[in-house]
């Protein structure tokens, strides 16, 4: 059953920022209202009401979680945090206006915090730190991030994971940093355990990754626009996100099952319950509970009512994208079913634009907002090439020429004070009140209402029809938010922080940030000299029973019906892949345990004889299972031309040389992606790879059409081509097959227009390869350092990230 609305819980005034639901019968809240709120339902009823409001000051309130029963607290403690860098501790048993405990030890606002089984609470901070304590009081200090701490989170009781600014996740041992996950390229705002896999984890570039504990980069979940500020896991397995798009998002097995649109700017904060409930946390200060069981859903006039107040929703077009009108279709358009849940359609009706959302659930098209600032509405001013309705006139001081404040009817106040305060290096801490001044000073327009008056999309407030001189009528319309003065007067300059004191935006973690290197994904890159980069990169992650159960129910279908019982596994088949899984689920636990039997050359026959007959549907726990053996047991492929073998079923299997017409199949897609992942998993850090079977591999791999593979399997290809490139260093290539390495590098940066994480990688194994003809005193002909000097003119253009700047330079430098 597709999630819907359960319950909206209304108490706080102000921004709910953080959840924690540690029971059906529990939920905790914490707000910029300065309180946290723990709601409770007893068994005899079935709504939620707030038992408690917690307060131990007027500062706001950013994170929230709770300490299960103890004999002196029999209904646990709940633990909160934030502007006023205190951690207190309520006993929900008997609570008091004070705290039972106030822990002291950061110096900034605290934003995260979670328990681990034990009861030890992590916290981090903008202090750039994050703390374990146990029983109240601090056991260590975590120290190593270059920014804020925005996400802390309990592996178990010796093990921690922080997710930083700086773009950065670090997994400690103790008070010991083990290791650094990099790869998101914006702040980390959020962390959750995935059972038998490792953690997620989301950030402000819109993208949620999913890892493995050992530092391998398991997948990742793109469909977010916006920031994704929260992440939680339902009881089986799938994971839950919520962000600045406004949307509580529902993946399962990769894909986004569900998008549950909310009316407010951003969603802030989401969590599980052990019942599969999953709870919200707003901008507007409501909590809402949705349910997977129809028997908790709100009435049906209540889910009415919520869908028009999503339909009433103002979208900025940054959102779902800007149009020209006149290009859209009509009404009619909602007629054909969308492709997948999520999926936006913009459609014209009448003098609006609106933006509708495909419910895969329900099956029908989900209005979700009228659509502001498309190319065709009624736009105000210009400022900086762009158009908004306001731009605010705001005097820094005297003989200096006004300061701009641009803001759109439908844009996040945050996001607008934010930018404001970064272009003219005001300090961080005036954020609130430049809101609240946008706030006090102006009304969104609910687009299309035709009248001389306009409503507040987001609080449903009046105003007169301001026009398009609204924003210029002068300094009296609007109030200095420091001193109550008609024009804004900016802190004395000496009060204002230097660039580099930034440690981040407290509402997005979005900012200038100074002082720290960006965090390169793999491959690894310093800061001063990047190449060589000799150390592969593997895709080793394992969910080892999961991969054999759905190879085995794979199996079972297949025998059960009698078109395809022949294509099932033969008894001795059975029997060898029941060892290859033993042999895995020893070697790739952490620790890893002596394998208990040894795998050969038959094991691997027995896995090309499946790829060979199943359907291609059914061949990817298969092809994951090679990526594995072929990672962990390279000794079973040791025989004469069994690589060859193997590598033609994968091509064979993943219908590599099949026609490329698309929209390839989900089933192709992934097989490809996994083929590309097992070749990866071919190179090996103590081993000399076959030049006959790598130059074949190099040469199949080259015959694809780049532009069809998706941005994973770009990414797979390049590691490919990277992990290649450090053979290269480890031993002279031959000559041929160095040729054939450069110039698929070159059909790759020439081609990719888009995914910088594939240009990085690929332009590193250009580097590698490039470095390795100069130590082993051999040239790059001459037609090929023109095509590499191309490339390496045109890339920083087209990706303006430093690390591709970086290590184009130093190409550059080796030619």
């Amino acid at each position: 059953m597709p999630y819907k609305l359960s319950e909206t819980l209304k108490q706080h005034t102000q921004d709910v920022r953080a959840l924690s639901t540690p029971t059906d019968n529990l939920i905790l809240s914490a707000s910029r209202d300065s309180t946290a709120i723990s709601w409770q339902r007893s068994p005899s009823q079935s709504k939620f009401t707030p038992e408690v409001v917690l307060r131990a000051g007027s500062r706001f309130v950013n994170s929230v979680a709770y300490i299960p029963p103890t004999a002196d607290a029999p209904k646990g403690y709940a633990v909160t945090g934030g502007q006023d860098a205190v951690i207190n501790v309520f006993n929900l048993e008997a609570p008091k206006d004070d705290p039972d405990f106030s822990l002291i030890g950061h110096t900034e606002n605290i934003c995260a915090l979670d328990i681990t089984p034990g009861g030890a609470i992590i916290s981090g901070s903008w202090d750039k730190t994050a703390k374990v304590w146990k029983g109240f009081a601090l056991v260590y200090d975590l120290k190593g991030h270059q920014q804020s701490v925005w996400a802390v989170l309990g592996v178990d009781e010796d093990q921690f994971l922080t997710g930083s600014a700086d773009k950065t996740i670090k997994l400690w041992q103790n008070h010991k940093a083990l290791h650094t996950f990099t790869g998101h390229q914006d702040a980390v705002r959020g962390l959750a355990l995935i059972p038998d896999i490792g953690f997620a984890s989301c950030s402000n570039d819109s993208e949620i990754r999913v890892w493995t504990l050992g530092g391998d980069a398991v997948y990742s979940l793109s469909g977010h626009t916006s920031f994704v500020y929260s992440l939680s896991v339902l009881p089986n397995g799938d994971i839950v996100s919520a962000g600045e798009d406004r949307t509580v998002r529902v993946w399962k097995d990769g894909e986004c099952s569900q998008t549950i649109v909310h009316p407010a700017i951003s969603v802030w904060a989401v969590s599980t319950m052990p019942n599969s409930d999953i709870v919200s946390g707003c901008s507007d200060g409501v909590v809402r509970v949705f349910s997977a069981s129809e028997d908790r859903w709100a009435s049906v006039e209540t889910l009415k009512e919520y869908d028009d107040q999503v339909a009433s929703q103002a979208l900025p077009s940054q959102q779902v994208g800007d149009v020209k009108k006149s290009d859209l279709p009509g009404p009619e358009a909602l007629n054909t079913p969308g492709k997948k849940s999520g999926e936006v359609k913009m459609i014209r009706n009448g003098e609006l634009v609106e933006a509708h959302q495909w419910d895969s659930n329900n099956h029908t098209w989900q209005k979700i907002g009228d659509v502001v600032d498309a190319v065709g509405q009624g736009r105000k001013q210009l400022y900086q090439g762009k158009e908004y309705d306001y731009v605010f006139d705001v005097d820094s001081q005297d003989g200096v020429p006004p300061l701009k404040l641009p803001y759109n009817a439908a844009e996040n106040p945050y996001g607008a004070a934010q930018r404001f305060l970064h272009t003219n290096e005001l300090p961080l801490t005036y954020v609130d009140e430049i809101v609240k001044f946008i706030e006090k000073n102006t009304a969104g327009v609910n687009i299309g209402t035709g009248g001389e008056d306009f409503v507040d999309p987001f609080t449903g407030t009046y105003r007169s029809s301001a026009g398009s001189n609204s924003a210029q009528s002068g300094p009296s319309q609007y109030v200095d938010p420091f001193t109550g003065a008609s024009r804004y007067v900016a802190a004395p300059q000496g009060s204002a922080p230097s660039s580099g004191s930034y440690g981040g935006d407290p509402f997005t973690g979005a900012s200038r940030y100074s002082g720290a290197p960006p965090a390169a994904s793999a491959p690894p890159a310093a800061a001063a000299t990047i190449l060589p980069v000799p150390n592969l990169v593997n895709f080793k992650q394992a969910n080892v029973t999961a991969m054999q159960g759905k190879l085995f129910q794979f199996d079972e279908a297949l025998r059960h019906e009698i078109s395809t019982s022949s294509l099932a596994m033969y008894p001795d088949e059975i029997n060898l892949l029941d060892e290859a899984f033993a042999y895995l689920s020893q070697v790739t636990v952490s620790p890893a345990r002596p394998p208990s039997n040894s795998l050969t050359h038959v094991h691997v026959e027995a896995i090309i004889q499946i790829l060979e007959r199943w359907p291609s549907s059914q061949r990817f726990p298969v092809i994951d299972l090679s990526r594995l053996l072929i990672g962990f047991c390279p000794d079973a492929f040791s025989a004469p031309d069994l690589r060859d073998k193997f590598s033609e079923a994968l091509f064979k299997a993943s219908e590599w040389s099949t026609p490329w017409t698309l929209p390839l199949s989900k089933a192709r897609e992934t097989n490809m992606l996994l083929l590309l992942r097992t070749l990866a998993n071919a190179f090996q850090e103590d081993g000399i790879t076959d030049a006959g079977w790598l130059a074949r591999v190099l040469e199949t791999l080259g015959q694809a059409p780049y532009t069809a593979l998706t941005k994973t399997q770009r990414v797979a290809l390049a590691t490919v081509l990277f992990n290649a490139s450090c053979e290269g260093l480890r031993y002279p290539l031959e000559l041929s097959l160095r040729n054939q390495l450069i110039t698929l590098i070159a059909q790759i940066l020439e081609s990719e227009t888009a995914d910088s994480e594939a240009v990085y990688r690929t332009l590193v194994a250009l580097g590698n390869t490039v470095f390795a003809a100069k130590i082993h005193e051999t040239t790059v002909s001459a037609p090929q350092v023109g095509e590499i000097s191309q490339c390496l003119q045109s890339l920083p253009t087209q990706f303006p990230e430093s690390r591709v700047r970086n290590v184009c330079v130093e190409i550059g430098t080796l030619l």
